[in-house]
């Protein structure tokens, strides 16, 4: 852990700050990676500015992208004045970002997709950042960067050198739960789901038996959108109760790594999901919805079932606006037998920063991490000024690491704590969260805000089943995080369009066998050279 002290007041007016005397002579740091730039430096990014992050903007007020706590921070204590390059949103940023690429005007910093880091690498225009690393990076940023194992560095090194700094998402977060209206399954006198024939039967009832009573069939048992792999309304959960893992490498019983999305298994949840379609189950225009579309029928109320990860709690929520009496509840995903359910977990580091060859200062990026990760989540956290106010403070910060087991960790405290009525030891984080359960309790103007954060983080919330899962040893981690490999960053593309093609049709109602003419195709198109680009990998580092 961090050896630091901070002695200041948790307000971060500007006028306050600006009068503070030597802000950094307040700050007691002996590690290495938070000490300060005298004379201060400039480090310039890119950034992608959409709909959402204005948003935010205009619930700060006082605070513009280049002028913010963060940025503040940022010059106060590591003497790092962030500045921009440029910004641009959505799909212009992408191809300004292609560009940048490739004609080699990168900025000091920059953050970068699994294949641009190997791209920007073999052209020789980044640094390695082993050494950097091991030396700038504080114990507790070491810490929170290693929770899910080597995966986000092994997704980094190339050719034994670590090319970037990875910005760590979470695996388990990808976790699937089963969330069913509660009301309708007590409405029609059905019983949560052990299996996945129960989901089937549940399913059929949802959609036959009229459940809002309004005399229309006009009710759908699954939500399901226009992209399969959607985190919410999506087929991944659904798929692994047939055992079937349609994005993740897995390890096959001869200890080799098969890509789950051409396994036979598929077929058969395929196949399951051609029956809902054609039985009415499925809205009949899911592959023309987005997800805002579905979002719209889940509103509405005409949805019983959504496949989602913990956050879905929130997506359904809409439900409620026009009927408090609609519930909703997170149940763990089943298989087709009375075994538990394997739960897959893709890969989820898919973000990372690079540094620019000839940058003087490539510890910066190392430095920047360590402060908001210690800001955040440290001994010296202000979580509720420079995370959550509660609008996303966080995303002010041109880096935005995060510990891959914050969410459980904070659940199991709080569960914790209801056992014992001690709630003294809560992290910042878990006591924000108990305010927001707290406030749904105790009704109110303000109580909706807090519905779906009972729904994810009470004593029967998603995170609960999570704890089971692990326990359980359900959860299915993807086998391969390496590098993407030579034939994935020319044919990966080709591959994921085909598979998603070939599954969208074979449930609106294309033959079964379209399947097996997938396979071969993925095969003959680069699928059977990424199994063993794959399989080299996994010897020389499993």
């Amino acid at each position: 852990m961090l050896s630091a002290y901070i002695s200041y007041r948790t307000s971060i007016d500007r006028d306050e700050l600006d009068q503070e005397k030597n802000f950094h002579d307040e700050i007691l740091y002996d590690e290495i990676g938070l000490s300060k730039y005298d004379p201060p430096i400039n480090v310039s990014f890119v950034r992608d500015i959409g709909t959402d992050f204005n948003d935010l903007l205009s619930s700060l007020p006082g605070e513009t992208l280049e002028d913010n706590r963060w940025s503040r921070l940022y010059q106060q204590v590591l003497g790092i004045q962030i500045d921009y390059d440029w910004t641009a949103n959505g799909d212009f940023y992408r191809q300004k970002l292609n560009f940048a690429i490739s004609s080699g005007q990168l900025p000091d910093i920059i953050k970068v997709s699994s294949e641009q880091l190997r791209l920007l690498s073999n052209a020789g225009l980044i640094q390695e950042l082993t050494d950097v690393y091991e030396k700038y990076a504080t114990p507790f940023t070491k810490d929170i960067l290693n929770q899910e194992g080597s995966g986000p560095f092994d997704a980094a090194t190339i050719g034994g050198k670590l090319m970037g700094i990875p910005e760590s998402n979470s695996s388990i977060e990808g976790a699937m739960y089963i969330w069913i209206r509660t009301d309708w399954l007590d409405r029609l006198g059905l019983q949560p789901p052990k299996t996945m024939n129960d989901v089937l039967e549940i399913s059929r009832a949802f959609t036959l038996r009229d459940p809002d009573q309004n005399g229309k069939d006009d009710t759908f048992g699954l939500a399901l959108t226009n992209y399969l792999w959607d985190p919410t309304m999506g087929v991944k959960g659904f798929m692994a109760g047939y055992n079937a893992f349609p994005e993740i490498w897995i390890e096959n019983e001869a200890g080799e790594l098969v890509f789950g999305g051409v396994q036979p298994e598929v077929k058969d949840a395929l196949q399951a999901l051609r029956q809902m379609y054609q039985n009415g189950e499925i809205d009949p225009e899911f592959s023309f919805m987005n997800g805002n579309k579905v979002k719209e029928r889940i509103a509405n109320g005409k949805i019983g079932m959504v496949y989602g990860e913990q956050w879905a709690s929130f997506l359904v929520q809409s439900s409620r606006t026009s009927d408090p009496d609609v519930d909703w509840q997170a149940f763990p995903i089943v298989s087709v037998s009375d075994e538990p359910a394997k739960v897959p977990l893709k890969f989820n580091t898919w973000q990372f920063f690079a540094v620019r060859k000839d940058f003087q200062h490539p510890e910066a990026i190392v430095k920047l991490i360590n402060l908001h990760l210690e800001k955040n989540w440290g001994k010296t956290a202000e979580y509720e000024t420079y995370y959550s106010t509660p609008f996303a403070a966080w995303q002010l910060s041109p880096v935005t690491p995060f510990p891959a087991r914050k969410n459980i960790d904070a659940y199991r405290q709080l569960e914790a704590a209801r056992y014992t009525g001690d709630w003294s030891e809560l992290d910042s984080e878990a006591r924000m969260i108990k305010k927001l359960i707290d406030t749904y309790h105790a009704g109110g103007a303000n109580m909706s805000s807090g519905w779906g954060w009972e729904k994810t983080y009470g004593p029967d919330g998603a995170f609960s089943i999570l704890v089971q899962y692990e326990e359980n040893d359900q959860l299915l981690y993807e086998k391969f995080t390496g590098v993407p490999t030579e034939t994935m960053i020319e044919a990966q593309k080709i591959l994921h369009d085909l598979q998603h093609e070939a599954y969208i049709n074979i449930i609106l109602g294309n033959p079964i066998d379209e399947f097996d003419r997938f396979v071969d195709r993925w095969k003959k198109l680069g699928g059977d050279r990424i199994t063993q680009e794959v399989n080299d990998w996994y010897s020389q580092n499993r």
